[in-house]
């Protein structure tokens, strides 16, 4: 990782959230060694009452007897694999800040996307922080609340950080772009336990 001259930019800042972003924060790709080394997964999602497959592929992995829930699946944390847990101690190092799991994305291809969506479960807290790295293909992220839409390019080897309120007054998606390559984006969360 390249710590001197790290260009960091402040894209939110305020009471309804805070959305930074490091364009290089890594001076090498991981892109190939995750692609090669984890199980990725084609899941069912369930939207409206239609149930079609996830238009990516996934694959959760965090500490012992971690367990997340979204779109009305849980899953259980895998075991950490060696180079997501080698990311995770840069990025935890440099935050000043622990996370116990991990939410991995294969973008395939251009047509493979996130819609809207916020990630404000309640195993996550009350403003929870989010470190989300991108490897591959550059791919626009979008966020909007109830006024204003924004969109801006995360890059290879890119670190964003949510954090604040943002999850409950933004909602973000990854929207298909034509002639995308692969992009795999590795979600860094603290997950709770609900009592």
């Amino acid at each position: 990782m390249q710590t001197s001259f790290l260009k960091k930019e402040i894209l939110l800042n305020d009471k309804s959230g805070i959305l930074t972003y490091f364009p290089n924060f890594f001076s090498c790709s991981y892109l190939e060694d995750l692609k090669n080394s984890i199980p990725w997964e084609e899941k069912l999602i369930t939207l409206f009452g239609k149930t079609h497959l996830q238009p990516r592929l996934i694959y959760f992995m965090g500490d012992p007897d971690i367990s997340y829930s979204y779109s009305r699946d849980t899953y259980l944390a895998s075991s950490w694999n060696k180079y997501v847990l080698e990311i995770k101690d840069i990025i935890q190092e440099f935050l000043n800040f622990s996370f116990n799991s991990c939410l991995c994305n294969y973008y395939r291809n251009g047509q493979d996307s996130m819609g809207w969506h916020a990630d404000n479960e309640k195993e996550l807290g009350s403003n929870p922080t989010i470190a989300s790295i991108s490897f591959g293909a550059k791919r626009t992220f979008s966020y909007k609340n109830n006024l204003e839409r924004f969109s801006f390019d995360l890059e290879d080897s890119s670190l964003l950080i949510m954090s604040g309120a943002f999850q409950h007054n933004y909602k973000h998606s990854l929207p298909k772009r034509k002639h995308a390559e692969a992009r795999i984006n590795l979600t860094f969360r603290n997950i709770k336990a609900l009592n």
